[in-house]
């Protein structure tokens, strides 16, 4: 241990770092003890600034750095050492303070919440966005973490822990990230507008290009999700935001169609019925044009102007009303416009065959069990 300080003492003499004498200076070093302290903060210092880290950051407990002469400075070690002499009364307030400036995390909870953070980070570096779908992972190997179900976690009310003022640092730094990590619309739009927006960041003019329903991308069907924005009952239901920011990508609502017309001379009951029909044959159309095929019993369509109409049930009344109740063959045409006339075919029954001729026709009296002598 004596060499060891002489060896510190001697190289005073010649040139050093001004940032080491400080070190040396603050640390009081007057104690051998006082060497082995400095070489693991000087590695964690070190290892803060090769990693280019800053504020709170935890050193996991296998971290090695090169310290002196030492290749391999268990600095993971040498980090969980100091927290125990903090909670044991042992650690000089100086070291503490020293310490604090370096970033270190002292409370268990805030290492945990460091990790998730770095995670966050990694996510955010690769993808552009803090939207992940929830079943999401990131990682490799044994260090994947569940960064989806993080996300929904922290969105929800009281997410980011019971004590107010921490929570407000998180969501501080969790605002460095990604400013709309907690967005007041869903992750799903928040993903797709993400994606779709560093598409645009490639174009000339920032200007999206013509994607079509079908191009994918990591399981999200971007084409789709697109032409859903621009059917006009969907474009009204966004919020100011969500809308200027698909005008910024050269996103438009589509053209309202007009609305249908009714007979003028219809009976007030019959002008009704029609004018039901009609918004559920235009939801009709509507599905076909944006899902295609035949819609399920319970699907609903939003229609533009605002309101939600069944089209589970038109489709299939057909199939379950009685001969006689039948639409008329004039909406059935209407329907079969609409692209699923397919599904509205039905086959009228079969009359029953005739046991003999006509009622009319049979001689009075036939057909009693008895007859006249």
């Amino acid at each position: 241990m004596v060499d060891r300080v002489d060896a510190v003492v001697v190289n005073f003499a010649q040139p050093r770092d001004a940032a080491d004498i400080a070190a040396l200076t603050r640390c009081r070093v007057i104690r051998p003890e006082s060497l082995v302290w400095l070489e693991g903060y000087q590695a964690l210092r070190r290892w803060r600034a090769e990693h280019e880290i800053t504020g709170l950051h935890a050193a996991p407990y296998e971290t090695e750095t090169t310290a002196g002469t030492t290749d391999a400075f268990p600095l993971g070690r040498w980090v969980h050492q100091q927290r125990r002499a903090l909670r044991a009364g042992e650690l000089d307030p100086h070291r503490k303070e020293l310490l604090d400036e370096a970033g270190m995390v002292w409370e268990p909870g805030e290492e945990a919440w460091e990790t998730k953070l770095a995670a966050l980070r990694s996510y955010h570096r690769a993808t552009g966005h803090l939207a992940p779908r929830q079943d999401a992972v990131w990682g490799e190997g044994q260090e994947m973490v569940p960064i989806g179900q993080h996300m929904a976690n922290l969105r929800r009310k009281g997410g980011l822990g019971k004590d107010a003022e921490r929570g407000a640092v998180r969501a501080e730094q969790l605002t460095a990230i990604d400013p709309d990590w907690n967005c007041p619309w869903p992750l799903d739009w928040q993903r797709h507008h993400r994606v779709l927006a560093h598409l645009a960041a490639d174009e000339p003019s920032g200007v999206l290009p013509d994607i079509r329903p079908g191009v994918t991308f990591d399981g999200d069907d971007l084409g789709r999700w697109l032409q859903r924005q621009k059917v006009p009952g969907t474009w009204a239901q966004l919020s100011t935001e969500q809308r200027n920011r698909l005008t910024a990508l050269g996103v438009r609502p589509a053209e309202t169609p007009p609305p249908a017309p009714t007979a003028k001379h219809a009976a007030k009951g019959q002008g009704k019925a029609q004018q039901a029909f009609q918004r559920g044959l235009t939801a009709l159309a509507q599905w076909v044009e944006q899902e295609g095929g035949q819609p399920p019993r319970k699907a609903v369509v939003a229609l533009p102007d605002g309101t939600e109409t069944k089209v589970g049930g038109l489709v299939r009344q057909p199939k379950t009303t009685p001969p006689q109740t039948h639409p008329r063959p004039a909406r059935r045409a209407a329907r079969a416009r609409g692209g699923v006339g397919g599904a509205l075919t039905t086959t009228p029954r079969e009359p029953a065959a005739a046991s003999g001729p006509p009622r009319s026709q049979r001689p009075r009296g036939a057909g009693r069990s008895g007859s006249a002598n």
